[in-house]
């Protein structure tokens, strides 16, 4: 288990985009990676494995010195005895995102031991007897996280009162894992946590019989886009091109960011944040087109009725409209499946602007001598807003929540993590966990039709317009320029 390691901790600094990253030519020990931003255990640039010892200019990201290099022992995870079976694993995903099959294969060209263990002052110490007395010695973070996955599922069900409800979702063909990330977490979950469940279901070079936890399923998909820049850098709180989240939220809400980045964001490639496109999303599409189409159709019906009018004989302009958001569902629902975001949001958007376009082409405020009619053209553009909604509840689900109430819905449309606090015998206090009540929601992915007769109020508005001056200056705590 012996191995160099630096006495210094690494960490990590945003380097340039295009900072090279040389790679080895010969087996032998040298120093081969000169990426500036590269860990001492992986390069960001290329997803490498290294050991610190291979980076040209070793620096402490504490101190800024150069590190001394002393002998220390180990645990290690053998990748290379499990490259085999994860070679034949990763063959069989082939609807994966193509950036991220594509590098998760190259990985396996050059896997190499990967340490499980850190010489750290924090973190979980190793549960084993003989290493009681070493304090110094931890698991690793990303080892000790990505088994939080497994582990957390049997605490939750151990708590539920069933502990045999977690193997619903790790030892079942039929369950969907999904893991959602960053570019530069793709290794700890596309080889490393594959690794780990390979080699606990004894199915690596080595063999073996599976752990006391059964045979366990590997994840569906890893989920991961590339990198959202900034003025074309990435977004790094080191260099300066930073936007807090918790800043965005605060004054923009989190459907706002949800619906940029899904049809703005870097889902196959590097894209550049700017704050002109950002308020021009916004404003024109969920504001103008969505925020409107859900105003104007509950407005008029409010005004003329008072609740959800009763449709009379559909025309050939009606059938369109309404077959067009019932055929939506099965492409929508596909490419949510597939995490297709673009996809998904784009084409649920479409139908929006059908609707707009109807409304427009109905004119029905020009019908007051004609109710029948009216009313028949205000039921159709209700029924395809209840429709949008639920097209694109999984990416606006706090609007959803608004547009599920304007329309006269009672009680959670789609409901939402929440954080509570519970005791626990034996606990020395409260703890906060999430959960969600997913039994009684209202949302179900197929088109309901909405209720004649359901009281409507006066609408307001579901998305408030941006300041166009924002995409020329910027918000305080993230300038332009």
């Amino acid at each position: 288990m012996g191995t160099w390691w630096p006495a210094a901790r690494w960490g990590r600094s945003a380097p340039p985009p295009d900072a090279p990253c040389p790679t080895a030519t010969s087996k032998a020990p040298a120093r081969i990676c000169g990426f500036d931003g590269a860990r001492g255990d992986q390069c960001d640039n290329c997803g490498r494995q290294l050991d610190p010892i291979d980076l040209i200019n070793p620096r402490s990201r504490i101190n800024g010195e150069t590190p001394e290099f002393i002998e220390t022992e180990h645990f290690f995870l053998d990748l290379p005895a499990l490259a085999g079976a994860l070679g034949e694993w990763l063959e069989t995903r082939s609807d994966w995102r193509p950036n991220v099959l594509k590098f998760s294969e190259n990985l396996l060209a050059e896997l190499r031991p990967r340490a499980i263990t850190r010489d750290l002052d924090w973190g979980v110490p190793i549960p084993l007897p003989q290493w009681q007395d070493a304090p110094m010695k931890r698991i690793y973070v990303w080892f000790d996280a990505v088994i939080g996955y497994l582990s957390a599922s049997i605490e939750w069900a151990k708590r539920s009162g069933d502990p045999a409800a977690w193997k619903r979702w790790w030892s079942n063909d039929e369950a969907k894992s999904y893991y959602f990330m960053g570019k530069d977490n793709i290794t700890f979950h596309s080889v490393i946590w594959p690794g780990i469940l390979l080699g606990a279901n004894g199915q690596g070079d080595r063999g073996g019989d599976p752990s006391a936890f059964g045979v366990l399923d590997l994840p569906t998909e890893i989920v991961s886009s590339e990198f959202l820049t900034m003025s074309g850098s990435k977004l790094a709180s080191s260099r300066g091109h930073v936007i807090y989240v918790r800043d965005f939220l605060r004054d923009f809400g989190p459907d706002a960011l949800r619906y940029f980045i899904a049809v703005n964001g870097p889902e196959n490639q590097d894209t550049d944040f700017t704050w002109d496109e950002f308020v021009r999303r916004i404003n024109f599409e969920l504001a103008n087109e969505w925020g409107n189409l859900v105003n104007r159709s509950i407005s008029m019906a409010h005004k003329n009725v008072g609740s959800i009018p009763a449709a009379g004989e559909l025309t050939e302009a009606d059938e369109a409209l309404l077959q067009a958001a019932r055929d939506a569902y099965p492409v929508v629902g596909d490419a949510w499946s597939r995490a297709k975001f673009k996809l998904a949001t784009t084409e649920a958007m479409r139908v929006v602007g059908l609707a707009n376009k109807y409304i427009s082409d109905q004119e029905p405020w020009k019908l007051k001598d004609d109710p029948a009619r009216r009313d028949t053209v205000l039921h159709v553009a209700l029924q395809v807003v209840q429709d949008c909604n639920t097209l694109l509840t999984p990416l606006l689900p706090h609007a959803a929540q608004k547009v599920f109430e304007a329309l006269g819905g009672e009680g959670i449309w789609a409901a939402q993590p929440e954080l509570v606090e519970v005791t626990e015998p034996g606990a020395e206090a409260p703890y906060p966990v999430l959960r969600g009540d997913y039994v009684n929601q209202a949302a179900v992915w197929q088109s309901q039709p909405i209720a004649v007769g359901t009281p409507l109020a006066k609408p307001t508005p579901i998305f408030t317009k941006l300041d166009p001056k924002l995409g020329e200056t910027g918000p305080e705590w993230a300038p332009i320029g």
